[in-house]
């Protein structure tokens, strides 16, 4: 958990510190891909709730979702119509899901804890 905390700091303060942009072009790929490892993330924190977590099912899915989602961005400009909603959509769709499952899950383990 400490290594995690000092990666989490060490990110902010160089993410702060050097002045780096990219061009608004890429930004429905960017987002896509945001959500996507939130997706994964939340994902894996409800299977290691459930005593269910799979480090290759937690990799795999963020390479191949966001590979996929990315392919949506990249088929839709082509189109001219904006397809990475859809992707944003449903990956907004899981997140909100698994939050609720992952709070359930913590709520039932406090209730289980509370003496009556």
């Amino acid at each position: 958990m400490i290594a995690v905390s000092l990666g989490l700091l060490l990110g902010i303060v160089v993410g702060t510190l050097l002045p780096w942009s990219l061009p608004i072009v890429y930004a429905p790929y960017i987002s896509v891909a945001i959500m996507a490892c939130l997706d994964a993330v939340f994902g894996g924190a409800r299977a290691g709730l459930e005593g269910k977590y799979d480090s290759d099912v937690f990799f795999s899915g963020v390479v191949v979702n966001t590979l996929v989602a990315g392919l949506f961005v990249f088929i839709g400009k082509r189109l001219g119509i904006d397809i990475y909603y859809v992707a944003l959509l449903s990956f907004g769709l899981r997140i909100f899901n698994n939050t609720a499952v992952i709070r359930r899950i913590w709520l039932e383990g406090r209730k289980k804890s509370i003496p009556r």
